[in-house]
């Protein structure tokens, strides 16, 4: 079994999916009940979904269904992408995404960085879209569709490894309700059918967003013949808890609702969500997400009508770091409270209310540039005085950035020159093709002999100095910059919409 305990070593990351651990709560629960949580976040890219992303690749790989180096393909509203590019990152196989565009961005990037492809699709046809997408590219490019919604390897990899966790966690105590949430049903599915058969005096509870009651509204789900849903379910709202109900049921959650695997649905307030997301967070230091929270709030309801000495175990599916830009960080501020600034006023030192030789951006910009300005430096040797010249005189590259490699201000200058693809040349002062002989700090001894300007970064055009970072943004806004670069015959794009404060390092934006 994956992620046995006790290891310290283990032949790659795909070892460590699963055992992630039961933990008690002491402060939310009520007192006569045992409320405990099995924490998700522990799986290695911080959700369950990297159990199903494992056991579908894996079911493939044996059935031969997904041969090597063939191109993977799924629908996803975030975590299972992100396990299944953790997936295809170690076994070699390129992997495409497909998923609505209002799921939040943090899941986007991560399953970028991972190297996965990313096919958005529109908010408004909603995961019936994004599920539709995979499915058509799939059939074009004769790509491996894993199809997690109906995947009986899904709800497999639940059977060994999710349920013998539960069952070994609680091997001679009680347990008497398992409360869930549902995405796929795998979960589901998967837990439920083992804890009925060797726990039958478990209760099983699973929860849906109460203004999208699509299990307790009793319609059945449109279906095509191969069993694929037709349609959006009738009863399908928009909700809160990504990763949550889709507009569809899904085959593996309806599986569970046929073989009455299912004791109870219980709709959760989306507020609820977040309020106990945060709680968790704040009062038994359990960082979720919401649809954890959402879980949370039907184990609570469950445990207050629970008998004295009841157990109960939620499932918490993920983190709570692919939600920043959701609701779930609404109100979380990334400036200072007036209560933080009274902290900080409490003492003397390092305040940013207290005087300082600058007071604006820009010339907070040239101090923090500045910084190292009160090392000596070194004489420039006429090689180097050369090598200057001859660079700012090339007429093939008139754009030339002199910077530091990790600058935030000369980062700032390159997300503006990339973003109105502007082509320049980036002379990287501290990188260690300029370190032999301290040939950065000759270079920049030549720069501030011709410029007056110690300060880096420094832009030039066709050879003439037209400033650092502030003054380079300031000819932006104004068109100079563009009329300097239309004059030397750089092509850019004219069209580009860019404000370049937007650009600039978020702590130094105004307060």
């Amino acid at each position: 079994m994956p992620g046995q305990p006790g290891n310290v070593k283990f032949d790659d990351i795909l070892k460590t999916v699963g055992r992630t651990p039961i933990v008690r709560l002491n402060k939310l629960a009520p007192p006569r009940v045992n409320v405990y949580v099995k924490v998700e976040a522990f799986n290695p890219m911080g959700s369950v979904k990297d159990r199903l992303a494992l056991g579908i690749i894996e079911d493939a790989e044996q059935r031969g269904t997904l041969r090597p180096g063939q191109t993977v393909i799924e629908a996803t509203s975030g975590n299972t992408g992100i396990g299944l590019a953790m997936v295809c990152a170690v076994k070699g196989y390129p992997l495409v995404v497909t998923m609505a565009e209002n799921f939040s961005v943090e899941r986007r990037k991560m399953m970028r960085f991972l190297g996965a492809k990313v096919v958005l699709t529109p908010a408004a046809q909603k995961g019936s879209g994004m599920l539709a997408k995979a499915v058509e590219l799939a059939q074009a490019h004769g790509w491996f569709l894993c199809r997690q919604f109906d995947n009986e390897a899904n709800a497999d990899m639940h059977s060994r490894t999710t349920a013998p966790e539960i069952l070994d966690a609680f091997a001679g105590e009680r347990l008497d309700y398992w409360v869930t949430g549902y995405g796929t049903g795998g979960t589901l599915k998967g837990v439920a059918r083992v804890l009925k058969a060797q726990r039958p005096e478990t209760k099983i509870v699973v929860c849906e967003p109460d203004n999208s009651p699509i299990l307790g509204s009793g319609i059945a789900q449109p279906r095509r013949p191969d069993g694929t849903p037709s349609d959006s379910h009738p009863a399908f709202r928009p909700h809160l808890m990504q990763g949550w109900s889709p507009d569809f049921i899904p085959k593996l959650t309806e599986d569970a609702l046929t073989a009455r695997l299912v004791d109870r649905v219980l709709p959760i307030n989306g507020a609820d969500a977040v309020r106990l997301a945060h709680e968790l967070a704040q009062r038994e230091g359990i960082f979720v997400g919401i649809s954890a929270g959402a879980t949370l709030a039907g184990a609570l309801q469950v445990a207050a009508a629970a008998e004295d000495g009841a157990t109960v175990l939620c499932m918490l599916p993920d983190t709570g770091e692919r939600y920043l830009s959701t609701p779930l960080f609404e109100g979380v501020s990334v400036d200072m409270s007036d209560e933080e600034w009274a902290l900080s006023r409490s003492t003397p030192g390092c305040r940013f209310d207290a005087p300082t030789p600058t007071s604006t951006p820009a010339e907070a910009a040239t101090a923090t540039a500045s910084a190292e300005d009160k090392v000596a430096a070194p004489a420039a040797s006429a090689e180097v005085e050369t090598f200057v010249a001859q660079l700012l005189a090339d007429p093939a590259q008139p754009l030339v950035l002199f910077a530091l490699e990790w600058c935030e201000f000369c980062w700032s200058l390159r997300k503006l020159f990339a973003q109105c693809a502007m082509p320049y040349r980036s002379v990287d002062l501290d990188s260690t093709a300029y370190q032999q002989d301290d040939r950065g700090g000759q270079i920049r001894a030549v720069l501030a002999a011709r410029t007056g300007s110690r300060t880096i970064p420094q832009v030039f055009v066709g050879g003439q100095f037209i400033g650092g970072c502030t003054e380079t943004f300031d000819m932006f806004r104004d068109g100079r910059l563009q009329q300097l670069l239309r004059a030397r015959g750089v092509a850019f794009d004219e069209g580009a919409r860019v404000e370049p404060e937007s650009l600039l390092p978020a702590w130094l934006h105004p307060r």
